[in-house]
């Protein structure tokens, strides 16, 4: 049989937990990281630079007044006057970061009214376009910031009764824009 010196074992042991102490501790986890960044854009805007004008008209046997987005004026029935108000489309002018994409919606009145107690109205369509190309149908429904702006033009059609009321009509239209 073996006898074991106790002093040697404490002093083997002691050595031990040094020796193991001095290891690195095994690690089961990992870390990584990464940089954040974020690009502030100029916000989208809209001012109207002009309204739609129709211009002053009679009724004659009813029909129609139609302005093209280019400003020009035509009419249907109706007897067409040079003097008074001078007919122009609506415009738009858009402007916000250079070259995004935008949606634009537009709401109408479905007609032009008088401001009667009882109202005199005159039915409204109205079209757009991009480029004041004379257009007078359909509307544009997006558009893009060609270095940071672009207008959108609008014209209309108004109906026009035989017995049309004289007076001032109105209504407002809103163009809506918003980047995609």
């Amino acid at each position: 049989m073996c006898k074991v010196n106790n002093k040697f074992s404490l002093s083997l042991l002691r050595a031990g937990v040094v020796f193991m102490a001095a290891i690195p501790a095994v690690s089961f986890g990992a870390d990584a990281t990464t940089q954040s960044s974020a690009t502030v854009i100029e916000p989208i805007a809209i001012t109207k630079a002009a309204d739609l004008v129709f211009g002053d008209f009679a009724p004659g046997a009813g029909g129609t007044v139609t302005v093209s987005t280019s400003g020009a004026r035509t009419a249907g029935g109706t007897i067409l006057s040079t003097a008074g108000n001078t007919p122009t489309a609506a415009k738009f002018d858009v402007t916000g970061n250079a070259d995004s994409t935008y949606s634009i919606s537009l709401t109408a009145p479905a007609s032009l009214s008088d401001g009667a107690a009882t109202p005199n109205t005159m039915a409204l369509a109205v079209f757009s376009d991009l480029d004041a190309s004379n257009t007078i149908s359909g509307q544009v429904s997006s558009g893009t910031l060609t270095a940071g702006a672009q207008s959108v033009y609008l014209g209309g059609e108004l109906t026009v009764g035989a017995g049309q009321v004289a007076g001032t009509y109105t209504g407002d239209i809103t163009v809506t824009v918003e980047y995609n």
